[in-house]
């Protein structure tokens, strides 16, 4: 039996748990499965000798999502096309007040970022996570990991500069970003090449999720010509029952287009020097089912 503290105690920590899992993860199902458990072993431990709840609950979420990462990564290589992480609604809300704090969890959650932490091994994305999303100290780090502290630094070194080498370079503006968000959703609904090669830097990349279930490019799309072309097809073929919705997800704004009220796709930009330098397109049905529908 649990009782009121014990459950007061795991909600309290709970979006923090969440969000852990979900940047080791990249989809919001896994997440919450991860806590869930954590949960159960939770309620099910002597907390006799737990002196900070916090830490012990990350510590089990972070071990569980190792766990469940490395099963991850065996089944990701059979799948159909580019992967994306499932699209995460990200409303900091009142909950993170300091705007340099709000960055970087946006930073942390953003597709590009979880993309190439995908990359990372499980161990080298945990560290990552805790250290650069959470802040929590090497040592902190390395008891939740059961390793050293030294081992643990090592890790993230070669984490963080490997995240640093790949990262897309991006403007986090959100008037910036949604200015351009709205004259390239204009300009891709009324198939205006000419607008949309204006809008489009010329080394531009297009990364489109299918999973094999839906249409989508089964490859990365580069240069500015290759991806206009491609989104003025998919305009003039559009969906049944075509709507529109902003919302913002992983930390920005994304559209998420809606046939007769329910989620089709999600697409979002990233912005930098005036120009669209990478456009993400998730259509595999699975990764759509917790956005809200109209």
């Amino acid at each position: 039996m649990t009782t009121d503290t014990e459950t007061d105690v795991f909600e309290e920590h709970r979006p923090v748990l969440l969000g852990v899992a979900y940047r080791m993860l990249g989809r919001v199902a896994d997440a919450e499965d991860v806590v869930q458990e954590a949960w159960l072993r939770w309620s099910g431990a002597d907390r006799t000798e737990v002196r900070e709840p916090r830490a012990y609950l990350v510590r089990i979420t972070t071990r569980l999502a190792i766990d469940r990462l490395r099963q991850i990564k065996a089944r990701n290589e059979a799948y159909v096309g580019p992967w994306l992480p499932e699209p995460c609604v990200t409303d900091f809300g009142d909950t993170v007040p300091d705007t340099a704090e709000r960055a970087v969890l946006a930073d942390s959650v953003s597709l590009a970022v979880l993309v190439v932490l995908e990359s990372l091994s499980p161990l080298e994305r945990a560290v990552f996570v805790l250290r650069e999303a959470f802040g929590y100290p090497y040592a902190d780090i390395a008891v939740m990991l059961d390793r050293g502290e030294a081992a643990v630094r090592q890790l993230a070194g070669r984490a963080r500069k490997h995240v640093e080498e790949r990262r897309p370079r991006y403007e986090v503006d959100p008037a910036r970003r949604r200015e351009l968000t709205e004259r390239f959703l204009a300009a891709a609904a009324e198939g205006d090449l000419e607008g949309l090669m204006a809008l489009l830097a010329p080394d531009v990349r297009l990364v489109g999720d299918s999973g094999g279930k839906s249409k989508a490019p089964l490859r990365v799309l580069e240069s500015a010509d290759k991806v206009g072309r491609f989104l003025v097809g998919a305009a003039q073929k559009g969906v049944p029952d075509q709507s529109f919705r902003f919302m913002e997800l992983n930390g920005g704004l994304a559209v998420v287009v809606l046939s007769a009220g329910k989620p089709d796709s999600v697409f979002q930009v990233d912005v930098f020097e005036g120009r669209i330098q990478s456009l993400y397109i998730i259509r595999n049905p699975d990764k759509l089912l917790s956005l809200p529908s109209a």
